[in-house]
């Protein structure tokens, strides 16, 4: 499993949104500055954690974006599924992916045991966490 940029960057903006925004709204135009990403490819991820339901948006002159709800009620893990998608280090392990030699095969509790590992250690942790 390698977490792309996507995943990467959407953690940092939540950050940025966290810091930098109480009540107002941040532009992306401020937070692509602050985090050095180029501001369509934040506007991809951005939309990604709209689509989540992690962000409240305003448009207008005051307009921009800031969280939804308190660091703390962000699990890092649901951040990093919403940009990624699944994160299985194997494909098989997948509903979709799961193959009829599961039963014998002699590396699936290897598989499945890594994926606990991620999920258990990415789901511990929240925004707030990341923060301190």
């Amino acid at each position: 499993m390698k977490i792309s940029t996507k995943g990467r960057y959407a953690l940092r903006v939540m950050i940025d949104l966290a810091l930098n925004s109480s009540e107002k709204y941040i532009t992306s135009k401020e937070i692509a500055e602050r985090q050095e990403i180029s501001n369509k490819y934040l506007e991809q991820i951005i939309a990604m954690l709209n689509k989540a339901g992690y962000l409240e948006t305003a448009r207008g002159n005051t307009g921009g974006y800031k969280l939804a709800g308190n660091p703390n009620e962000y699990i890092v893990g649901d951040i990093l599924k919403a940009t990624e998608g699944e994160l299985t280090p194997i494909n098989c392990l997948t509903e979709e992916g799961k193959c009829k030699r599961q039963e014998e095969c002699k590396t699936h509790s290897f598989w499945k045991g890594l994926d606990d590992v991620i999920n258990e250690y990415i789901n511990s942790k929240t925004l707030e966490d990341l923060i301190k």
